[in-house]
């Protein structure tokens, strides 16, 4: 999997390139441009079981042609701390049952959504706008099932949590219902930056990409609580860029940097290390196994 992350944007970056030289236009550019960044595998992963036992699948409406799959599985303590699961590219939710199970492992009731046009959210080649579009409906109905503020957290690994990131400046600055807390994992600057350091080069990808991802740009005005997570063996995004994000956040906030961990497993390498700042910044207790 990390050698195909690699490849993609190796690919990516040489296809913004020759298009530019080339002066191809700048529609087909963009919709290439998306295609190799999302990279959306379809079907299940070969590595699913089956949905956990406890998982409740439902649909979250966006409009009236389209919807959100997900899985919504509350832990057993009653109103339990609750975190909306934002995944990052390729693939949909039955590649995150491990990374969701440590979740709530954790102490957290999850709601997962697949975004559309991945796994079962019916829609064509998502877009920066789509996803964002679709975190904020996806945040609504996590509202319905945690009606308390205190409770209520946004998670986002990998380009999720420059999902979550736009997410909780949304709710910042508008009248949407608050969140109590930002959790981002193995997550970027923007994406100009996570490209050049996966393919290596200092050329100046930002420049030719129209997918953004700012949030380096966005992440100062969250008026949350802010935890950032990295492994510090990740080679595609390394370490560093969450760095540059605990320094522009406001705080409270708190950065994790869990030694011999990759871009998959800083939850696993290092729970322990995880539980114990959720106590310190948020006041969370785990409840590990619960349920």
């Amino acid at each position: 999997m990390p050698s195909l992350i690699r490849r993609r944007w190796r690919a990516l970056s040489a296809l913004m390139l020759l298009v530019l030289a080339l002066t191809i236009g700048v529609s087909r550019l963009g919709v290439k441009e998306r295609e190799l960044l999302y990279s959306i595998q379809p079907g299940t992963a070969s590595w699913f079981n089956g949905i956990p036992a406890g998982v409740q699948q439902m649909n979250i409406p966006v409009d009236n042609a389209q919807h959100l799959h997900a899985w919504w599985w509350p832990a057993a303590q009653k109103n339990a701390p609750t975190a909306l699961y934002l995944h990052g590219t390729r693939w949909n939710l039955t590649a995150q049952v491990r990374r969701i199970t440590e979740l709530r492992n954790l102490g957290f009731s999850v709601l997962a959504i697949d975004y559309r046009g991945f796994g079962d959210s019916p829609g064509g080649l998502p877009s920066e706008a789509s996803v964002y579009e679709d975190s904020q409906v996806a945040w609504q109905r996590l509202v319905q099932l945690q009606p308390n503020a205190d409770k209520r957290f946004i998670y986002g690994h990998s380009l999720g949590g420059a999902i979550a990131v736009d997410l909780a400046r949304h709710i910042t600055e508008s009248d949407a219902p608050q969140a109590a807390g930002l959790i981002i994992e193995s997550t970027f600057t923007d994406l100009g930056d996570a490209a050049a350091a996966v393919i290596h080069t200092s050329l100046p990808v930002r420049w030719i990409m129209s997918e953004k991802y700012d949030s380096i740009d966005k992440i100062g005005a969250i008026g949350m609580p802010v935890l950032i997570v990295h492994g510090l063996d990740d080679r595609y995004v390394p370490s560093r860029f969450s760095q540059a994000l605990y320094e522009a956040a406001r705080g409270p906030k708190q950065l994790l940097l869990v030694p011999g961990a990759t871009h998959l497993n800083s939850m696993t390498l290092g729970s322990a290390d995880y539980a114990r700042a959720l106590h310190q910044l948020f006041g969370l207790k785990a409840t590990q196994g619960a349920g």
